[in-house]
């Protein structure tokens, strides 16, 4: 019987070969973007979830609020672990780990010149503790001897692969590897994590290494309650029944004994939170186990909503096509009831052509997905790949979305050819009025759907096109281009080659001004202390984010000096440049008035004097408000390591191109070992809006297969009204009506649900893009035209498609068709 059924479809399938394509086309579009979509969806949802109880395992993350402003960190402060330890009930495992910044490793041979390997990632300290909370395989080394010490250091096998080549894993132990100037000896080998993780560390160094040494010690500050860096984490895991209030009253009675709040800091706040293990991968105000790649839950549910909307479009093609042609197989399904079929074995057939379309789109969405990979492998995470055989959640997943997408697409039309009545069939009143009428509904229903759709995708698209403009162009109090920002080598660099460069630099003539500092006015970057304004009445305490520059620094960006001096290579230590908005929190309305006022505190106990006040500039993305920032010059080459280059307009087109192949000859001369590399400032800008860019390319792909989809379902449907309406056309053209009559004639109904769907949908596109903006301090407004251009947009393209098949009709010759009806 099912071989039967097969048979009888693939002849159907031959005898409407336009409407199958169409079909098989909308399903597998719409199953392509679902199949993507769930690669993406759960390669990020799965994210450390190889872990026991990791429902008990937690981050203890830093909350401020400085003047009002909420603030977020991932670290916290060097004594927080011990305090954890000895004094925090409820807690089974606390484990610490300090990230180290890219150092230089180097290894030991027999030869005597030692193999160096620069700047190494995921370089961490941490102890025992950390392996008792995440479970690691052991190859070589025990996990209770491996931290007994200080100057101790477990690696993961690729790094120990990557120092020791030609040993075994046993064999490695007991060599010393040097990280900068800190020796250690390796006593265990573990297997990375497996599965899609966060915890990506590869070489530990004991947690008691910096014991005795200076260095890393003045780094932790183990003494000190103020400070928090995000390098400092600290993961917990809690006891059975202990509950997430009980330990962070506990932390933040610790954190108010040590570091208690004053009257003058009214209105700022500090406090440490628990953060779900579940949550790291997700939320950005902390950022991941190193500050990398964050997923974010509304784009992931925005992307299942597309690839619903995709499939949904799809089915609704089908159910449209397939209803529209019930007629047509009227006496095939009365012949069959005659000879004895029932009403279910005609619902198994009419589900299994669905079914067989169906198949054929999940083939072709398998066959075409890995292109999809590749087209859009610039924002889509590394590690996502197709692999059928090697993913047994993915063949579960075609498999259910086969026959979930056969029952959508397939259910109501199975359940309307099969209950038409045999004897009204054979009678040619197969379609009665109140059939004609039902089927008629739901096909406009059906239709008004697929184009609030596309419209809504058409209008979301030119909003965020908009938005992204706006922030791209938009006067950000500075200069943004034709400036190029060199970083110099900071384990290298000394106050006499950062000298030498900058001396090659000004001899440039391409070159019109250098500043020397640290991060960019605006950048991802930036370093922030608190600040004590005192009037005499009452102090005012806040946080202050802090750039570094030189006197050249405002100029080569073009920060506006609105009251005071610029700065001078005198004032390193004991006086700084502010923007308005501090001016204005300590109480000046007039930016001259704060001029050679004092602010206690900078930077732990400096007292330094305003000696200008600049215009405000917005250092972070739009999605922030401008903040109060200090602008201060320092003769630590630490804080004087990057280059500012304002290039002059070019009077060629090779002009910027020979100053910068100049700059990397100077660069090799000063610094042999280390590699040249440089940006232009307006990248920074760019980089602030990475995922506001992904998501316009995501909308304008959506947009565009939306449309194609509904402009394919409009094409079968006027097909089949034409088709229909043949004898009628030709009489009317007989009668003396017009080619634009009739094409009016054909156009008028399907132009009116696309105009109801616009009515539909721009409530609902307003909504939906006045939430997505309020995410942004700074906007573009939501014009009213947004809504026309793209209404106006999808009648043009509804029309266009239309065109094709009712011109067509329309200069047809009616003798013609008026002889074959």
């Amino acid at each position: 019987m099912l071989k039967n059924y097969f048979k009888i479809a693939l002849r159907n399938f031959g005898r409407h070969k336009l409407f199958t394509f169409i079909n098989i086309i909308g399903l597998s579009i719409g199953i392509s973007a679902a199949l993507v979509i769930y690669l993406i969806v759960y390669f990020d949802f799965t994210f450390d979830k190889n872990f026991k109880d990791s429902d008990r395992i937690y981050r203890i993350v830093s909350n401020y609020t400085w003047a009002g402003q909420p603030g977020y960190n991932r670290g916290v402060c060097g004594p927080l672990p011990e305090a954890v330890s000895t004094q925090v009930s409820g807690v089974a495992i606390s484990a610490p780990f300090f990230s180290l910044y890219q150092p230089n490793v180097l290894i030991a041979t027999k030869s005597g010149a030692p193999i160096k390997f620069k700047l190494q990632d995921n370089v961490v300290l941490a102890d025992e503790r950390y392996f008792e909370l995440f479970s690691y395989t052991w190859l070589a080394g025990k996990p209770k001897t491996a931290f007994n010490g200080p100057n101790q250091v477990v690696l993961t096998t690729d790094k120990a692969k990557k120092y020791f080549p030609k040993l075994s894993y046993n064999q490695m132990l007991g060599h010393v590897v040097m990280y900068d100037t800190l020796s250690t000896t390796v006593t265990g080998i573990v297997e990375p994590l497996k599965g899609n993780t966060d915890f990506v560390s590869s070489d530990f160094i004991s947690y008691s290494s910096a014991q005795n040494n200076n260095k890393l010690k003045n780094t932790l500050r183990p003494e000190h309650w103020g400070g928090t860096t995000p390098a400092s984490q600290l993961f917990i895991k809690l006891s059975a029944n202990t509950t997430v209030a009980q330990v962070e009253k506990q932390l933040n009675e610790i954190l108010k004994k040590h570091n208690p709040p004053t009257a003058s800091n009214k209105g700022n706040t500090r406090s440490f939170a628990l953060q779900p293990l579940n949550d790291v991968h997700f939320n950005d105000l902390y950022g991941t186990f190193y500050g990398g790649r964050t997923a974010n839950k509304t784009t992931l549910y925005g992307l299942f909503a597309i690839a619903l909307f995709l499939l949904l479009l799809g089915c609704i093609n089908f159910v449209n096509l397939t209803t529209a042609q019930a007629t047509q197989r009227a006496k095939e399904i009365g012949i069959r009831k005659t000879m004895g079929s029932s009403r279910v074995q005609l619902i198994v057939q009419f589900l299994s052509e669905t079914f067989i379309i169906t198949l054929f789109a999940v083939i072709i969405s398998v066959v075409i997905a890995p292109l999809i990979l590749k087209l859009f492998q610039d924002f889509i995470p590394a590690g996502i790949k197709l692999d059928i055989l090697g993913q047994p959640d993915l063949i579960v997943f075609l498999l259910l979305l086969t026959v979930v997408v056969s029952v959508l697409s397939g259910f109501y039309p199975a359940i309307l050819l099969s209950g038409y009545k045999p004897v009204l069939i054979l009678k040619n009143q197969a379609s009665t009025n109140s059939n004609k009428t039902r089927n008629a509904w739901l096909r406009k229903s059906l239709t008004v759907t697929q184009f609030v759709i596309a419209q809504f995708f058409i209008m979301a698209t030119v909003l965020v096109s908009k938005q992204i403009y706006y922030v791209l162009h938009k006067d950000l109090g500075l200069k943004k281009d034709a400036i190029i920002i060199i970083n110099s080598p900071w384990k290298t660099r000394t106050e006499s080659s950062n000298q030498v460069f900058l001396n090659k630099l000004n001899a440039l003539p391409q070159v019109q001004l250098v500043s020397v500092g640290k991060d960019a006015p605006a950048s991802d970057n930036g370093n922030s202390t608190e600040a004590t304004y005192r009037d005499g009445k009452k102090e005012i305490k806040m946080e202050l984010g802090e750039k570094f520059g030189d006197q050249n620094y405002i100029n080569v960006y073009k920060i506006k000096l609105v009251a005071g001096r610029n700065l001078q290579p005198s004032d390193t230590s004991k006086a700084f440049l502010v923007n308005e908005t501090y001016a204005r929190a300590i109480g000046f309305k007039n930016p001259s008035d704060a001029v050679g006022k004092y602010v206690d505190n900078f930077n732990g106990d400096v007292k330094m004097q305003i000696i200008g006040v600049v215009a405000d500039f917005h250092a972070e993305s739009l999605h922030a408000p401008i903040s109060p920032i200090a602008i201060l010059t320092e003769n630590n080459h630490y804080n004087n390591g990057t280059f500012h280059i304002a290039l002059k307009p070019q009077s060629g087109s090779n002009d910027w191109k020979e100053a910068i192949a100049a700059m990397e000859k100077s660069w090799k001369e000063i610094y042999p070992e280390d590699d040249f590399e440089y940006h232009f400032f307006d990248e920074n800008i760019a980089r602030f809006y990475n995922s506001e860019q992904q998501t316009s390319t995501l909308l304008n792909w959506a947009t565009g297969l939306s449309i194609f989809i509904s402009c394919l379902g409009l094409l079968g449907l006027a097909m089949y009204t034409t088709s229909q309406r043949t004898k009628e056309i030709g009489i009317r053209k007989v009668l003396g009506a017009s080619v634009a009559q009739i094409v009016t004639l054909l156009s008028t109904e399907l132009v009116w649900l696309i105009v109801l769907a616009f009515v539909l949908v721009t409530p609902l596109a307003w909504y939906a893009m006045n939430k997505w903006m309020q995410s942004f301090a700074d906007r573009t407004t939501i014009s009213w035209w947004i809504f026309i251009l793209s209404g106006a947009g999808m009648l043009l393209a509804a029309l266009f498609t239309l065109s094709f098949q009712t011109i067509k009709a329309a200069i047809a010759n009616p003798v013609k068709s008026l002889r074959s009806e």
